[in-house]
């Protein structure tokens, strides 16, 4: 039986409300937008259903879900606007009956194996009233305590990463770069590889970037001192002042002052009233930790509470004066000498009140924030895993840096594609090369050229003085050194230039000569390109044999990514035509105007199909070895099969 659906609007978006086949989970799909819009609601999440009753012009479905990273356990709310016309309430009740089965026994599966668990979460129900939220509140609960109080977070499992389509969303639209190269790659993916199964794999090697971000959506802003964000301004001689209803909450909270005088007086006075002359008052002004002037607003309602504690208690009683310690200090009668330093001396608050407003409020805040540095419950004794925690380790020396050290002369030799028999040549010639007579021409060239004194012409350092003497021995001792000159001198020299073409920051901002759209382009089609060679090695390498179809249809994707690469070539090298063509033009028309003929150095325009081979060279070398990796395969394995 085909699991029920119907067509649902979901803010302001035409789609389809679908149940999954195993009845584990609800979807909803765009009608435009593809896979982008797609939301998924597992049937474990939801707490509550609710429908519009049948008299209802609407058919509505809202589904309650709490997701793991919700704050304040808050439920997440989903409603759907059924539009199938007269068969909008059947679809609207199939569903609906369809997730309620769904829920009930994913509840009971639940509850089947622990006794005391289902018995409690009855209770629960039946205290509040059979709720759903109820029954699903005490069944986390007991959840939680079976499981002996260990909560694990939902970017530590892979597996929950992977199939979480909200948070890859979310993702998407966070990083439009990675939301294009997802639309290409689906865009060009084999036909015999379901979306599915491309998902699958486009997720498993970005597993680090949803668990990042999964930790950064689940990270809330902390409490902070409201007060001093709050800054009014001046509009048409008129002071104005913008107030959410989340700020009044923190001021509420972290002043609870400010919720007495407000519960006391806002019945008299209205909201509008009680803020404006909050924010004017002197009372405002002791909060922030301002020093009060005579010059300040007086209030007949707010001032009476300026000498009134954080808590609302009125300080007007006595202090004894065994009690009244900044009394005893003035009333001193046995103090001689000098008087202490300014700073030794008792203050009252009023002289510096901001500094115990920060204090007052900093513990405040600090008192919400979960320890960082709890002590470990370790089997051995906590205390002294404590003790090495905090023992003093700046007295220590450095330590030794256990590592292999790796120094590579010339990276360039690895990513050549040209073969090796020139270094086969030079490794031979040099093999049958006697050392000691290299020796011994090193230590004659170094007399000659680097004399005891020090003085030495630089030309012969740069490069030595040929003698007209054709003596043959004196050629030999010189033919190894000016060869070892000549290919140490290309060497620097090349390094040189890939060191300037890397750095080099021209007009063109960075693209090596190509249009900003076609270095888009280029960079769209290395990152599809990667993508699927990623792809074709997981399931090449893999040693699945049922995998052979879909290692087939990848070795198809890899053929077209060769050829957007052969295309991205072929518009460059049209692209830098059109640049030599304006450049001759312009000498033309300055040898008609002038007489003059300008040299045109065709070889400095920058660009072309000699940029995008430079750039793709490892992204195409990559791709020519899978495919070669994959021929080979095909041809071993057609050997080894029998005849027909």
């Amino acid at each position: 039986m085909a699991p029920p659906s119907g067509s649902a609007v979901y803010k302001k978006k035409d789609g389809t409300l679908t149940m999954s086949p195993d009845q584990q989970s609800v979807s909803w799909i765009p009608a435009a937008g593809g896979a982008t819009g797609t939301i998924t609601i597992s049937v474990a999440q939801i707490t509550n259903l609710q429908q519009t009753p049948a008299t209802s012009p609407k058919v509505m479905l809202k589904i309650h879900v709490l997701l793991p990273n919700a704050p304040d356990n808050t439920p997440e709310q989903y409603v759907f606007n059924f539009t199938a016309g007269a068969n909008a309430r059947a679809e609207a009740d199939a569903i609906k009956d369809a997730l309620s089965a769904a829920i009930q026994a994913a509840k009971a599966a639940q509850a089947a194996p622990t006794p005391p668990v289902a018995a409690a979460a009855a209770a629960a129900g039946s205290a509040g009233g059979g709720s759903n939220e109820g029954v699903s509140a005490a069944l986390a609960m007991a959840n939680a305590i079976t499981a002996g109080g260990s909560y694990e977070k939902p970017w530590d499992d892979d597996k929950r990463l992977q199939g979480d389509m909200e948070l890859q969303q979310s993702l998407l639209k966070s990083n439009p770069q990675l939301q294009r190269m997802f639309m290409e790659s689906m865009g060009t993916k084999p036909e015999t590889l379901s979306a599915g199964q491309f998902m699958k794999q486009f997720w498993s090697t970005r597993l680090h970037l949803l668990r990042a971000h999964a930790i950064e959506r689940s990270q809330t802003r902390g409490s902070y001192n409201v007060l001093s964000t709050l800054k009014p301004r001046v509009e048409d001689s008129v002071t104005k002042l913008n107030i959410s209803k989340e700020q009044i909450q923190l001021i509420f909270n972290q002043h609870p002052l400010v919720k007495q005088v407000y519960d006391e007086n806002v019945p008299k006075l209205s909201e509008t009233q009680f803020w404006s002359r909050f924010f004017q008052s002197r009372l405002f002004k002791k909060l922030r930790g301002e020093r009060i002037s005579e010059t300040d607003a007086t209030d007949a309602i707010l001032d009476k509470y300026l000498k009134a504690d954080e808590h609302g208690n009125l300080r007007d009683a006595q202090v004894p004066h065994f009690l009244d310690l900044a009394g005893n200090e003035v009333n001193h009668s046995q103090r001689r000498g000098n008087r202490p330093d300014l700073d030794m001396r008792p203050s009252s608050v009023d002289k510096v009140p901001i500094i115990r407003t920060l204090n007052n409020l900093s513990e405040k805040i600090m008192a919400n924030v979960a320890p960082a540095d709890a002590i470990p419950q370790a089997n051995g004794d906590a205390e002294d895993d404590t003790y090495n925690e905090l023992q003093l380790r700046d007295l220590r020396g450095d330590e030794e840096q256990r590592r292999i050290l790796l120094n590579v002369k010339d990276q360039s030799r690895f990513f050549s594609s040209q073969s090796k028999t020139d270094e086969d040549e030079e490794s031979r010639l040099f093999a049958q090369q006697d050392p000691k007579q290299i020796l011994n021409n090193l230590r004659g060239e170094v007399d000659q050229n680097l004399p005891e004194g020090g003085i030495v012409p630089l030309g012969r350092l740069v490069e030595p003085e040929e003698d007209d003497d054709d003596d043959e021995t004196k050629q030999a001792s010189q033919v190894g050194s000016r060869a070892n000159l000549k290919r140490a001198s290309s060497q620097i020299l090349e390094a040189i230039r890939d060191r300037r073409t890397q750095t080099e920051v021209s007009a063109t901002s960075g693209t090596f000569g190509l249009s900003s759209a076609l270095y888009d382009r280029l960079t769209l089609t290395h990152a599809t390109s990667t993508e699927f060679l990623h792809q074709f090695w997981q399931a090449f390498l893999s040693g699945n044999p049922d995998r052979a179809g879909e290692v087939a249809s990848l070795v198809e994707s890899l053929n077209r990514a060769m050829d957007r690469i052969k295309a991205v070539q072929q518009d460059a090298e049209a692209e830098r035509q059109v640049e030599i063509n304006r450049l001759r033009r312009h000498a033309r028309e300055v040898l008609e105007a002038t007489g003059k003929k300008l040299r045109i150095n065709l070889t400095n325009v920058a660009g072309g199909e000699q940029a995008v081979t430079r750039l793709l060279g490892p992204t195409i070398r990559a791709l020519e070895t899978a495919l070669t990796k994959y021929k080979d395969a095909l041809a071993e394995e057609m050997k080894e099969m029998p005849p027909a």
